[in-house]
């Protein structure tokens, strides 16, 4: 076996091509094949910041032709590395504590930029909301990504698939977007602008989201259809409502993954109205929530095929909340 020297610190660490997992050897000819400096990097190259504050990061942004912000960096990243996204400057927030919050207040539950997918793994408040929350975050990606992806970071991206996106439009959540200039508050109708695009100007962040408490007598379901674990989901329905006087209350339907960008479903609210919780009212509100959705289609899943599942996903997320 060749004869490997000792590294010290001041010699630049290198590492065979072929094989990953060899131990660093001194710089030279390695028996396993040519050495390359690890300096070398997917992404185009950029200029890294780490503010320490909002404010610094907004004055970062604002003076920055092509800027884009770090938060989880589950999606910004892998574009980097296939250079669809090729940014001049990287502006990374995981050093902004405030940005970290994660508090109930005036009946909603406050969500930083900086709280990732697994600060939801169990109920971050004690009613229905925190037990739908710990629900919905089990289908988001793998347990890897839910440690380094963000909550807001994930309603920036859009993805129409996106169960955070899905959960923030049926809650009425409010999404406060602030830039140098100052703050603004957008609901999510105002906010989703189609697939993976949203109305969030290119000197702001999405510093926080506000989703309203749901009642505590409220029920909540979530249902979602997948190829396989961890995937884009080809349909999700996220249901909530009360039940008063053996009839339905208050009832939120909204579905994702069935269109370009989640949104509640109105004439499966209708539906839902005044009616006893049935299998004969979910399925009448699953019929109508198909005929409502315009639906995405791809090489894969045809028109017809997205409506049967919305079917399936919005009967289920009924009859599942509890």
């Amino acid at each position: 076996m060749a004869h490997r020297e000792p590294l010290n610190a001041n010699q630049p660490r290198y590492r065979p091509l072929c094989h990953p997992r060899v131990p660093l050897p001194s710089p030279g000819c390695h028996p396993l094949g040519p050495i390359v400096k690890l300096g070398a990097m997917k992404p185009a190259a950029f200029i890294y910041h780490s503010p320490s504050t909002v404010e610094e990061a907004l004055a970062l942004l604002a003076g920055l032709e092509d800027g884009k912000v770090l938060a989880g960096g589950q999606s910004l990243v892998p574009a980097m590395a296939f250079r669809l996204a090729r940014p001049s400057d990287l502006i990374d927030i995981n050093g902004i504590e405030s940005l970290k919050r994660l508090a109930v207040e005036n009946g909603a539950l406050v969500i930083g930029a900086g709280v990732r997918h697994s600060a939801f793994h169990k109920p971050v408040e004690p009613g229905p909301t925190g037990r739908l929350l710990a629900r919905v975050v089990k289908h988001i990606a793998h347990y890897p990504i839910r440690t380094r992806g963000t909550f807001c970071g994930s309603l920036a991206n859009a993805d129409p698939s996106s169960e955070w996106c899905l959960t923030a439009a049926t809650l009425d959540a409010t999404l406060v977007c602030q830039s140098a200039s100052g703050r603004r508050e957008l609901k999510t109708s105002d906010f989703f602008d189609g697939v993976m695009t949203t109305t969030l100007q290119s000197d702001e962040i999405l510093v926080e989201a506000r989703l309203p408490l749901l009642p505590p007598d409220a029920r909540a379901g979530f249902y979602e259809v997948s190829r396989r674990a961890g995937d884009y989901g080809m349909a999700i329905a996220l249901a909530a409502f009360r039940v008063v006087d053996g009839v339905i209350a208050e009832p939120r339907l909204g579905l994702g993954g069935a269109e370009d960008h989640p949104r509640r479903i109105p004439e499966a609210e209708a539906a839902l109205l005044g009616s006893a919780p049935t299998p004969e009212t979910f399925k009448a509100a699953a019929e109508a929530a198909s005929a409502a959705i315009d639906p995405l289609e791809d090489s894969q899943t045809s028109g017809v095929i997205r409506r049967r599942l919305v079917r399936a996903v919005v009967e289920r997320a009924l009859a599942g909340a509890e």
